[in-house]
C-alpha cells in the first residue's frame, strides 16, 4: 500500500516542486491538499488530479490517515502545522525555515520526540553526497576540534525581497507572495529566506549549534534584509563569520562557499564552482571529485528522502528538527541582533 501524504500550503514552492515530486516518487501517494484559499485548492487540484481538498487542516488530518504532512505555509505560519501534523501520527517535511522563533522551533522539536515522528526541513545543500562526505569527515576526527568557521551565500533574489514578482517565476501555476518574502512583519528577508540554507548545512556538518548571535545588516526597499553581516560563537567556543547578499545577477545563480577550520587543519566547501577538499596540517589530505552540475541546488532531494521515509525506509535526514531547531534560533537571535545593536543569546544549549 502506497505511504499517503498529505500538503499544506498550496502555494508556489508546493506545486513546483512538493507535489511535482512526490507524485514522480514510487510507493507514495498525494492523498489531500489544504489551503485557506479554495480557488488555490481547486486550481492545484485539477493540475495534479487530487480529489481530496481541505481548508481545515485538523479535519484532514482527522480524515486522511496521512503517514506524512507537508507544511509549504508562509514562514510565520510553519510551527501549529508541524505540531499537528506529529501529533497526528505523520512524519512532517517543514519548508525552511522549520520556524521564525526559538520558541516555536522548540516546540516542534519537543513534539518530534514526543511522538517518535521525525521532522525534514529540505534544505537540499544538507542531502548530497558533499554534505555526507564532509560530515564523515569530521565526525572521523580528520579536521580535528572546529575552531572557525567563515559561511557566505549570494542569491539572485533582489526583485522578490524588494517586493516584485521574481522574474523566472512569470510561468509558473503560482508565484511566491510578497508578503512572505518582503514584508519585515511576516519573517521576509534573506535572513529567513536563504541563509537558513547555509547555517542549515553548517550544523549538520558541524554538528554545532550556535550559542550567541552579532549582525549589522542592509535593507531592500521594503525594509527587509538584502544584505547581512553576521559573526557569532558556536557553542564548543568556535567563532563563525557570516555574510548573506540577495542580488548576486539572475545569471549566475545561487552560490554557498564555507571554509571550516580546525586544530589539524581546513575544509573548504563551494557548490559554484563545486568543490570540496580536506587539507590537513600533515599533508594527508582529502578531496571529493565533483562537475559543477553536481553543485546546482537540487530542491527535490530532501522531497524524495520524506519520500523514501513516509515509505518506512531507514533515511539519512540530514536536515532533522535538532538541526531547524538550531537554524531558527541562530536567525532569531541574527535579526533581534540587527534591530537592538548588541549581541544577542541564541537561547539554545
Amino acid at each position: 500500500m502506497a505511504a499517503r501524504i498529505g500538503v499544506v500550503g498550496i502555494g508556489w514552492w508546493a506545486v513546483t516542486m512538493h507535489i511535482p515530486t512526490l507524485q514522480d516518487c514510487d510507493g507514495v501517494e498525494v492523498a489531500a491538499l489544504c489551503d485557506l484559499d479554495e480557488e488555490r485548492l481547486r486550481v492545484a487540484g485539477e493540475r495534479f488530479g487530487i480529489a481530496a481538498r481541505h481548508r481545515d487542516l485538523d479535519r484532514m488530518l482527522a480524515e486522511e490517515r496521512l503517514d506524512g504532512l507537508v507544511v509549504a505555509t508562509p514562514h510565520v505560519a510553519h510551527a501549529g502545522p508541524a505540531v499537528a501534523g506529529l501529533e497526528a501520527g505523520a512524519h512532517v517535511l517543514v519548508e525552511k525555515p522549520m520556524a521564525t522563533s526559538a520558541q516555536d522551533a522548540r516546540a516542534i522539536a519537543e513534539a518530534a520526540a514526543r511522538t517518535g515522528r521525525q521532522v525534514m526541513v529540505p534544505t537540499g545543500l544538507n542531502f548530497t553526497k558533499a554534505a555526507g562526505q564532509a560530515r564523515a569527515w569530521l565526525r572521523d576526527g580528520r579536521l580535528g576540534e572546529v575552531r572557525h568557521v567563515v559561511c557566505q551565500m549570494g542569491s539572485p533574489l533582489d526583485d522578490l525581497m524588494a517586493g516584485r514578482p521574481m522574474a523566472e517565476t512569470a510561468d509558473h501555476l503560482f508565484r511566491p507572495p510578497p508578503s512572505t518574502w518582503a514584508d519585515p512583519a511576516r519573517a521576509g528577508g534573506y535572513g529567513w529566506g536563504q541563509l537558513s540554507h547555509a547555517l542549515a548545512w553548517v550544523a549538520y556538518v558541524t554538528d554545532l549549534g550556535l550559542d550567541r548571535m552579532a549582525c549589522l545588516d542592509g535593507k531592500s526597499p521594503t525594509g527587509v534584509d538584502y544584505y547581512d553581516a553576521g559573526m557569532g560563537r558556536f557553542t564548543n567556543g568556535a567563532t563563525l563569520a557570516l555574510s548573506g547578499a540577495s542580488t548576486v545577477p539572475k545569471h549566475v545563480g545561487m552560490h554557498t562557499d564555507v571554509r571550516i577550520y580546525g586544530t589539524d587543519g581546513m575544509l573548504v566547501f563551494s557548490n559554484l564552482p563545486a568543490r570540496l577538499e580536506l587539507r590537513r596540517h600533515d599533508g594527508r589530505d582529502a578531496a571529493l571529485p565533483m562537475t559543477d552540475f553536481e553543485g546546482l541546488y537540487d530542491g527535490a532531494l530532501p522531497v524524495r528522502a520524506f519520500a523514501r521515509l513516509c515509505r518506512g525506509e531507514r533515511v539519512e535526514n540530514a536536515s532533522d528538527a535538532l538541526n531547524g531547531l538550531r537554524v531558527t534560533a541562530a536567525l532569531d537571535a541574527l535579526y533581534r541582533s540587527a534591530a537592538s545593536g548588541r549581541i544577542e543569546p541564541t537561547g539554545v544549549a
